[in-house]
């Protein structure tokens, strides 16, 4: 009853949206309670605003500093918990940014990671042929 109250006064703007910055959804940092607080109050919510007014309050750019604890861009991992957590419990809608999110991140990743060198052979300016060639003759030598 209480989640309605306070879902209802931040539909109603009645309590400013920045408080949720004190809500830490990432699997550390929350329990079996604390997930069902947040996922009584934002169903109420979407209930309330409806999936699409709730997905724009929560991809305001003035307010994007008040949710970072809530859709967590921090880390993959904390990522994928809450993208994994609002999909669970039916309001997956509002993560839609997310998945995109993760993908740039990953070939960031990519990108940042230098090839793992082979040996002497691979750090040669030598062609492919050259180096086919170079293999051939030591097989024959065997």
């Amino acid at each position: 009853m209480w989640l309605n109250f306070f879902a209802h006064l931040l539909a109603t703007d009645a309590l400013p949206w920045h408080v949720l910055a004190y809500i830490v959804l990432t699997e550390e940092d929350t329990t079996s309670s604390s997930r069902i607080f947040i996922k009584i109050l934002f169903q109420e919510l979407a209930e309330q605003l409806g999936i699409r007014l709730l997905n724009e309050r929560l991809n305001d750019p003035t307010m994007q500093q008040s949710f970072e604890s809530i859709l967590p861009k921090d880390n993959p991992k904390n990522t994928r918990f809450a993208i994994n957590f609002f999909t669970s419990i039916g309001i997956g809608g509002i993560t839609e940014n997310l998945p995109e999110y993760l993908k740039n991140t990953s070939r960031h990743i990519m990108k940042e990671q230098k090839p793992v060198s082979l040996g002497p052979e691979s750090e040669s300016e030598s062609s492919d042929s050259e180096r086919d060639d170079h293999r051939r003759k030591r097989r024959r030598r065997t």
